[in-house]
């Protein structure tokens, strides 16, 4: 009954159409989350790298901190692939693809490396997940029309990212 009211009501008044890219239109969409995740993931390889030169590895020390580092680098790596999925899938659009024809290899590459870095205790595949973040980065910023520039992070690891310049 409702529903008829307001089709009836749309008729008659012309409603504007209104649009969104999901279920709520809040249009937030940056890459920077899944820089700082993958930034996390090579930061806690590192400290893993470091624990296992300084510590006796059968102390229960070792074990907990060992595994509280894991934990953390397997769920940023996850992050990563969610924060890149989220905007591949609600901000990439076809028109976006077509001028950056990369993207879909790129996106394919980064849930590889992503799934990679949880997989192994490699610091140069979390090295490669950051570049190719840092791609996603730049074409993302491209998109909205704001200008990037790399920066060395100001914190450990100390890796380069891409930020906009704004």
């Amino acid at each position: 009954m409702f529903h008829r009211v307001l089709k009836t009501l749309d008729t008659l008044l012309h409603f504007e159409e209104a649009k969104a890219h999901c279920d709520i239109p809040c249009g937030i969409y940056d890459p920077h989350q899944a820089q700082i995740a993958v930034l996390t993931c090579i930061r806690m390889l590192d400290l893993a790298n470091d624990l296992v030169k300084g510590t006796a590895k059968e102390s229960l020390e070792f074990h907990n901190t060992m595994t509280r580092y894991i934990m953390i680098k397997e769920e940023h790596a996850e992050l990563c692939k969610k924060e890149v999925r989220v905007i591949f899938g609600d901000f990439i659009k076809k028109e976006h693809v077509e001028k950056y024809p990369e993207l879909p290899a790129l996106m394919h590459k980064i849930m590889q490396l992503g799934s990679k870095v949880r997989q192994t205790t490699s610091r140069e595949t979390a090295v490669e997940l950051l570049g190719a973040v840092n791609r996603f980065a730049e074409i993302f910023w491209e998109i909205k029309g704001v200008p990037t520039k790399k920066v060395k992070a100001p914190y450990k690891p100390e890796e380069e990212i891409v930020y906009p310049i704004l």
